[in-house]
């Protein structure tokens, strides 16, 4: 019987019924389907266009683990990134594949590079970035130790270059050739948020004995939110030496 006439169906009712048969009536379901060619398939894809989606890096931090994936919209799998001006900060490398940036950033700066994109029939997508890399914690000479009298005298500058609270604690000393250390300074505060260059003068306080002596400057900051300890210091290459009264 042709397909496209209706079928006919006689049911015959069981005993159980009043004898009489029913018929039944069915039509056949026409289905429609649109078949995509791999070349199709292709164009439909090209359609929208290669767009790098990334409108900023997070910044690094120095001698800190780092990890970000650039992303992009559009385009025609698979996609190559690569560094088309300037470069990365020194320990941070591109994945080219995967459009992964990872490593551990070495120096602090700013950098201003430009990356692309190219998917797999030649369109291509650039977008420029800056990256400012700074330490989480530093510590730096503000007026560098010198003698007067027999005291030595000094300041120091923190910096918290993170977005979480430190719990700073920093401690300068005075040790002189036989080991033996003197208190300059000691200061335990809150330092907030991506504050910069707070002072912290130091000085012995009282007569050193006569010697020569290297002076170390430490700053630990905790981040208990978080289970993390940063720390930073400081020392003299010279000997500071205090004479004898002429």
């Amino acid at each position: 019987m042709d397909r496209n006439m209706a079928r006919i169906v006689a049911v015959r009712s069981s005993a159980k019924h009043s004898g009489s048969a029913s018929l039944i009536l069915t039509q056949p379901v026409l289905w429609a389907a649109t078949i995509l060619t791999p070349a199709a398939g292709l164009a439909q894809q090209a359609a929208a266009p290669l767009v790098i989606a990334s409108e900023s890096l997070p910044a690094p931090l120095v001698h800190q683990r780092y990890e970000t994936h650039l992303e992009a919209r559009g385009g025609v799998p698979p996609l190559h990134w690569s560094t088309s001006r300037g470069h990365l900060p020194e320990g941070l490398t591109l994945d080219p594949p995967s459009g992964m940036i990872s490593g551990v950033p070495t120096v602090t700066g700013e950098f201003d590079l430009t990356l692309t994109v190219v998917d797999s029939v030649g369109d291509t997508s650039s977008r420029d970035y800056k990256l400012k890399l700074v330490a989480p914690l530093l510590l730096e000479w503000l007026s560098f130790p010198r003698i007067q009298g027999d005291q030595i005298l000094g300041s120091v500058k923190v910096s918290n270059g993170t977005k979480d609270l430190f719990d700073l604690t920093v401690i300068v000393l005075a040790v002189n050739e036989h080991g033996k250390a003197f208190a300059l300074g000691y200061q335990h505060f809150d330092l907030q948020a991506e504050t910069m260059n707070v002072e912290i003068p130091f000085g012995s306080g009282s007569n050193l004995p006569v010697g020569s002596y290297t002076v170390h400057a430490d700053a630990v900051a905790e981040v208990g939110s978080k289970d993390t300890i940063f720390r930073s210091r400081q020392q003299t290459s010279l000997p500071l030496d205090i004479l004898p009264p002429p």
